[in-house]
């Protein structure tokens, strides 16, 4: 059986006017878990809380064995971070980094990060401050992937990056837990390479968890069904979720198994992480309304 780098149970974050959770998942050794939702639902706090830059109000977080924040403090060495919020010191250029870096993590690699560099085509002699947001994204990734860290969080790592360097990323990540001991933690609004790479999605709306498991399991526990305004029935509209009408027509989203017995007439059409997202969010606002 795989060993679990990281085992989150029941976590809670309660602040004056947002509940995070509770969030229960697991990240096997060896995988890519990707976390979806939109804006403000508790994924950038989440990987706060798995980071310990924020304290749960409830649950426990394991890391790599280590159950308390001293000890997973003294893991951290194990874990390559790059975080939307975070990056360097402004005066900084490749050389500080790769200096800086090597004096806090034992198993730094300069060849590796020097490597990866190149490989992003950032220019080593300018400072951090002058580099484009995308570039300065490059030199996170290119720290968080140079000391063999067992866990990689990253959180939006392909904002700003060109569509070259967004293949490149997705490449290197899907390299870098082929020996089935490393494992990555990917937040991304860029759901097609989720849906690429993911293994495991953690989806998450308003707080709440949704849904952990398997990629392909969650991509077939739904379709899409489309078809002309006179064929919605109150009974469709009961079965789906996220009703979207125009003047010729309607499309929702329903679980497959419910669609399975549909009259004749209809378009069902499988479903892609964009078109869960909208739908599933589409259904939210109208339960707050």
């Amino acid at each position: 059986m795989m060993a679990d780098l990281l085992t989150v149970k029941d976590l809670t974050k309660q602040y004056q006017e947002f509940t995070l959770g509770p969030l229960s998942f697991n990240v096997p050794a060896g995988y890519i878990l990707g976390m979806i939702g939109p804006n403000g639902a508790g994924k950038t706090t989440t990987l706060r809380l798995l980071l310990d830059m924020a304290a749960p109000t409830a649950g426990t977080v394991t890391l790599n064995g280590d159950t308390t924040p001293a000890a997973r403090a003294l893991a951290r060495a194990e874990v390559g971070v790059a975080l939307d919020t975070t990056g360097f010191p402004e005066s900084w250029r490749v050389a500080d980094v790769d200096s800086a870096m090597a004096l806090f993590l034992p198993n730094w690699d300069a060849a590796r990060f020097h490597e990866l560099i190149d490989l992003f085509g950032v220019a080593k002699k300018t400072a951090y401050k002058k580099l484009s947001r995308g570039t300065q994204a490059k030199v996170n990734l290119a720290a968080a992937l140079s000391h063999d860290a067992k866990l990689v969080i990253l959180d939006e790592p392909a904002a700003g990056l060109d569509p070259i360097a967004r293949d490149q990323l997705m490449t290197l990540l899907q390299a870098y837990i082929e020996d089935g001991q490393h494992s990555v933690i990917l937040s991304s609004h860029i759901t097609g390479d989720l849906a690429r790479i993911a293994d495991y999605l953690l989806y998450i709306v308003g707080g709440h968890q949704l849904f952990f498991g398997e990629t392909a399991t969650l991509l077939d526990r739904y379709v899409l069904v489309k078809g002309g305004r006179g064929k919605l029935t109150p009974e469709l509209k009961k079965l789906g979720l996220g009703l979207r009408e125009t003047a010729v027509g309607f499309s929702l989203m329903m679980r497959a198994e419910a669609a399975r017995n549909l009259p004749a007439g209809l378009t069902i059409e499988p479903v892609d992480l964009d078109a869960l997202m909208i739908y599933y969010g589409k259904e939210v606002q109208a339960d707050a309304q």
